[in-house]
């Protein structure tokens, strides 16, 4: 048995930045929607917040939309 080491190291890299990249956009998501809820409460507009956070959950389920494309194509 022979293993290829630098074709894991590749799709172990790629899969940490995925991981990341994924992570991270959820989380700008919800502090979008945090910021939402403070803006709300000052009496201000919260339509550029709630806007921001509906598209990063829409690229995190493209995302895993896509990763499921992936592994079933």
């Amino acid at each position: 048995m022979k293993i290829d080491w630098a074709a894991l190291g590749s799709v172990f890299g790629v899969s940490l930045v995925a991981t990341v990249a994924l992570v991270g956009l959820f989380t700008l998501g919800i502090v979008g929607l945090g910021k939402q809820e403070q803006a709300a409460a000052q009496g201000g507009s919260a339509t550029l917040a709630r806007t921001g956070a509906y598209a990063c959950f829409a690229l995190c389920a493209a995302a895993v939309a896509y990763g499921i494309y992936l592994i079933v194509a």
